[in-house]
Order: C-alpha cells, then structure tokens, then sequence
C-alpha cells in the first residue's frame, strides 16, 4: 500500500530565473502545481523535507497531500530537477489527482519467487529486463510496485508482459504492444570460453612449436 506523505507549501508570485535563485537561498524549492482541470499555480517547498521525502522510492509512485494554509489537495509526483553538481533539488512538477480520473505513474517492478525457480535450483541466473512500467490507473488503485512472479521460470524460460498479474484497476501503458517483451530471464552462468568472439578459438600452445616472434 502506498505511504501518506504530506508537503507544506506556500504560493508564489514572483517568478523567473532570479526570483527561483532567491528562493533557494532561503532553503525553498520552486514548485509548480498543475492539472485537475484547473490552472496550474505557483508553489514553494521546503527543501529539507523535498529531500528527505525523496529518501523513500515510495514516494515517487504514493498519493501526496499538499497543504497550503487550511486547504489540500491531493496529487502526485511527476518530475523533479537536481543541480548538476550539487545535492540540491531545483525545481518539482506536481500534478493534481482526482479521483475519478485515471492518471500515469511510473511504478518499480518487484521480482518474487526467484530462489524457487526450477532454472535457478538448476544454478541459472536471473536477469531482470524490465525494472519498470508506466502505469494508469484511478488514484484509489495506484499500487507502490508491480509483481513479477519468477518462480516458476526452468533454465532458460522467460517471463513475458503477457504472464503478469496486475492489480485490479491497473493497465501497463502501451501494454497491448509489449504483451510479447521480456520481464525477466533464467540463464546459465556464462563460463570463460564463453567469453571468446564468435570464431575466435583459445590459443592452446603445442608442445615443441616455439613461440611466436615478439
């Protein structure tokens, strides 16, 4: 289930390059808030809390609540800007949620059931092809991830788009053109000679051949 995060804004209107570096020296982070059917407004964030929020990956694919004096709105996380340097946010997308309006996250994959994988009680490896989706979905059906269930992949089988169970309520974006890709894989561990190029044979030396010249 995804977490309850609350962020503490106040309205901005100064805007522009000048007024964003201003209010970053005060510890603030430019912020806009849009969609909803309404006109998107201008807000400011702590930064403290901006990054300590971020600590969670729950709280890229979780419902937030912004609070701007006594009234809130719910909405979601669609993009943050970082410094190129440093260890500062500079700016945050938010996009407003209603609840009868299905909306688009991007949602981490959670692989299940490897250890039980006939490929790997074999001593196959997994590799994880997909490690993400976007998802639509209503707000009330937002999950925190997608479960891949590997445990019954043999060696060299693979887990396709098509065999995962989704949420209620939940549809892969473009999912009716990925029904055939790769989620994951149960693949033998590649040895040394494997290693080689196409054609390419390991020298083995003959006895009594010099060595080659330098």
């Amino acid at each position: 289930m995804s977490q309850n995060f609350e962020l503490i804004a106040e309205f901005r209107t100064e805007q522009g390059k000048s007024a964003s570096r201003r209010l970053r020296r005060t510890g603030k982070v430019p912020a806009i808030l849009y969609g909803g059917r309404r006109d998107p407004r201008a807000l400011s964030l702590d930064h403290n809390a901006v990054m300590h929020n971020l600590e969670s990956e729950a709280f890229l694919t979780s419902i937030l609540t912004v609070t701007v004096g006594d009234k809130s709105q719910p909405c979601i996380l669609k993009d943050v800007q970082r410094h190129p340097y440093k260890n500062q946010i500079v700016h945050v997308d938010l996009q407003r949620v209603l609840e009868d309006e299905k909306i688009r996250v991007t949602v981490p994959v959670r692989f299940i059931g490897e250890a039980a994988s006939p490929g790997v009680k074999q001593g196959g490896l997994v590799s994880h092809i997909i490690t993400e989706f976007e998802i639509s979905c209503l707000p009330k059906d937002l999950p925190d991830s997608i479960e891949a269930d590997c445990s019954a992949l043999e060696m060299d089988g693979i887990l396709h788009v098509s065999e995962l169970s989704l949420p209620a309520g939940v549809e892969i974006v473009g999912g009716a053109d990925m029904q055939d890709n790769a989620v994951a894989t149960v693949h033998r561990p590649r040895r040394a000679e494997d290693e080689l190029e196409p054609g390419e044979a390991e020298a083995v030396p003959v006895e009594g051949t010099p060595p080659p010249e330098a």
